[in-house]
């Protein structure tokens, strides 16, 4: 498995829910799947994953300074 297939999957699993919950009926998946041939949604994908990749960096920002202490 590719490095950037995991990273996308773990950043990913940080916007899924939050995603299900503002479209319900749909999936973060079908959005994905999605992407491949629509503009729309392959925007929107980029979106969230901007998103995830923001939580990412804060979450990894808050396990340094712990780390820290």
């Amino acid at each position: 498995m590719s490095r950037d297939f995991e990273d996308r999957a773990g950043l990913a699993a940080l916007v899924r829910d939050d995603y299900e919950r503002c479209h319900p009926g749909e999936t973060f998946d079908d959005m994905r799947r999605r992407a491949s041939f629509s503009k729309e949604d392959r925007c929107l994908y980029r979106d969230w994953l901007a998103v995830a990749a923001a939580r990412a960096a804060a979450l990894s920002k808050a396990e340094s300074r712990i780390a820290a202490e």
